[in-house]
């Protein structure tokens, strides 16, 4: 919005006749406006913060807690819930004001964003509607993950050039072009990966937001390098023209969580809810696979991959042998059936999502 109306409507048409005209030249610049998205939606984060808690209490939106989970959380109950409304509504408007919305990726990021964010909501309406923690289906809610990927999918293929090649990091040479039906289900992967891992660490006060911002940060500056041609080209990273106007979503999401951990950071006055964390994990998957970085996602969510493989672990090994080879899972629950206290578990785990994204950096030239 601020894009065409600043450089494309007045710097382009006037600044010649007005010279004061000439500043709004810095709004053609990617970094500029994916900085101020990400203060935008920060900001907008902490003033509505406190009006979307209220809203949430008076409305009854509190928190279900199951049973067999640790005892300590058995307080939370009641907590309002759903404030995942408050991290995507700031991202989209962030997003939409600073963004070039002729940019097709750019809506295409935001389509995974919202259809899992969609999803979210639909789950976090029937727990709260049933007084119980269980909301959809596991396999309505793949369902419903699986029709976002497959739009997403269709709209990366049909209205971009998007191509099949598969960038694999630490191999310079290795990029093997898949079969479209193959790589449209890699791409289905990915999406509900990404979206349930995130889903699967937000157990504790502010750890799946903390983790996000350490890893939207990492995201948001591969896709900076990917999207711009001699970067990419310096990198030997498979260059797709257009999709670095996603880092400012990526930005976006960055200033939205930062603004959300405010009142979610221990003890929390919000949780984000299905809807926030389907959607932020939609975000990321999506982001990945538009600028074709699916293999090192991860690595930089490396934090949300280990909540899950924890889950995977844990359900095979007790299907298999009567055993479980943790306490309960996810992971963070298993440190705290061990003693750890909450704010220890956030901060180790907060740690090892800083080291993840360094690592995720690093492919750029270990390659």
């Amino acid at each position: 919005m601020l894009y065409y109306f600043c450089y494309e409507l007045l710097y382009r048409n006037y600044a010649s006749q007005y010279p004061l005209l000439k500043a709004f030249n810095v709004f053609q610049y990617v970094t500029f406006r994916t900085a101020y998205a990400a203060v935008t939606a920060l900001a907008i984060s902490l003033a509505a913060g406190p009006l979307v808690i209220r809203k949430l209490r008076d409305f009854k939106f509190g928190q279900e807690i199951r049973s067999e989970g640790p005892a300590s959380h058995q307080a939370k109950r009641g907590t309002p819930t759903m404030g995942g409304v408050l991290i995507i509504g700031s991202i989209l408007f962030s997003t939409l004001v600073w963004a070039n919305l002729r940019n097709r990726a750019i809506w295409i990021a935001i389509v995974g964003m919202l259809g899992c964010a969609l999803v979210g909501f639909a789950d976090d309406y029937l727990k709260i509607a049933r007084k119980r923690s269980l909301g959809l289906t596991a396999r309505q809610k793949l369902l419903g993950q699986l029709m976002v990927c497959l739009m997403v999918g269709g709209l990366l293929f049909f209205l971009t050039d998007f191509n099949t090649v598969l960038n694999v990091p630490f191999f310079k040479n290795l990029q093997p072009e898949l079969p479209i039906a193959l790589y449209l289900g890699f791409i289905v992967f990915v999406i509900i990966g990404s979206s349930n891992a995130v889903n699967l660490t937000d157990g504790l006060d502010g750890l799946a937001i903390s983790v996000t911002v350490v890893a939207a940060s990492a995201l948001t500056a591969l896709t900076y390098v990917t999207g711009h041609v001699k970067f990419a080209d310096y990198l030997d990273l498979v260059h797709t023209p257009g999709v670095w106007e996603v880092t400012i979503l990526g930005g976006a999401l960055v200033g939205a969580s930062l603004g959300f951990l405010w009142f979610n950071a221990p003890q929390a006055e919000v949780f984000m809810g299905d809807v926030g964390s389907l959607g932020i994990g939609g975000a990321l998957g999506t982001m990945s696979v538009i600028i074709k970085q699916e293999l090192v996602l991860p690595i930089l969510g490396g934090v949300f991959v280990m909540e899950a493989l924890s889950v995977m672990i844990q359900v095979t090994s007790f299907k298999l042998t009567g055993k479980r080879v943790f306490k309960m899972s996810p992971l963070h629950h298993h440190f705290e059936l061990l003693g750890w206290k909450e704010p220890k578990i956030v901060f180790r785990f907060l740690i090892l999502a800083i080291l993840f994204a360094l690592l995720s950096l690093t492919t750029l030239k270990l390659r």
